[in-house]
């Protein structure tokens, strides 16, 4: 069986028949392998499923998996996330924190999954927590809000709060730039245009969580970032200025 899924995968000119190869090849668990899946696991929006499933059975598997994620995109990426997380490894936890999320809004189908998986709220709250990971953070929390319908959205995150108040901090710390504002000013949106529990969070803690990401996004320093990073021209700027810093009331342009 090895054998012949070998031949199909390699040699096959029709898809279905290296569909059937990579099955035969996905019930084993030969590390000699991994290579050959990984190549056709790069045509990943439709190999990339048993791609996944297969070096997910394999030792060495979560680096195979690893080398793969940096490389697809759509849904190939949400496949090889998704066998990420279901593998739980602890060498593939500084990768999901990192470097899962790539702004698709296919994200959100995992986003939740990667927070649960790689604890982010441990990692988000450590004092040393780098640029990575909180500009990741923002990315996944932009997800976690605004996901209903694919996947766990911040009212279904119990760690919500927490891992807010620390990315707003932390976030006070960086340097502005286009893109730390936007996912900021994205996720303080979110907030303030849901009831709190809706956003996981009390009346309470929703209020304070928004005036620590308004008390950034209001300095003179980040509004010269996202004009700069953007061009007062471009048409997400004027969506972004007309509709999301008007709600926040945010001197954006």
């Amino acid at each position: 069986m090895r054998q012949t899924g070998r031949w199909l995968v390699r040699h096959s000119t029709d898809r279905n028949a290296a569909t059937v190869g990579l099955t035969l090849l996905s019930a084993d668990s030969a590390e000699g392998d991994i290579p050959l899946i990984q190549t056709i696991g790069l045509l990943s929006h439709h190999f990339g499923p048993l791609a996944a499933e297969a070096l997910q059975r394999r030792g060495g598997g979560a680096e195979a998996l690893r080398w793969l994620g940096e490389r697809v995109a759509g849904w190939g990426r949400v496949y090889v996330v998704e066998a990420l997380c279901r593998q739980g490894a602890a060498s593939s936890r500084a990768w999901l924190l990192r470097h899962a999320c790539d702004g698709d809004y296919l994200n959100g189908y995992f986003a939740g999954k990667v927070a649960t998986a790689a604890h982010l709220h441990e990692a988000i709250t450590d004092a040393e927590a780098d640029d990575e990971l909180i500009d990741h953070t923002g990315r996944l929390l932009r997800t976690l809000a605004d996901c209903g319908g694919m996947g766990m959205t911040l009212e279904h995150y119990p760690p919500a709060p927490v891992v807010l108040a620390a990315h707003a901090a932390h976030l006070a710390r960086q340097e502005p730039t286009a893109n730390r504002y936007i996912d900021a000013a994205m996720i303080a949106d979110c907030l303030v245009a849901r009831p709190a529990n809706r956003c996981g969070c009390t009346a309470e803690q929703r209020d304070r969580i928004v005036q620590q990401y308004l008390a950034v996004l209001e300095q003179p320093d980040w509004r010269d970032a996202v004009r700069a990073g953007l061009g007062p021209t471009s048409d997400f700027f004027a969506w972004f200025t007309n509709h999301v810093a008007t709600r926040l009331r945010l001197a954006a342009s």
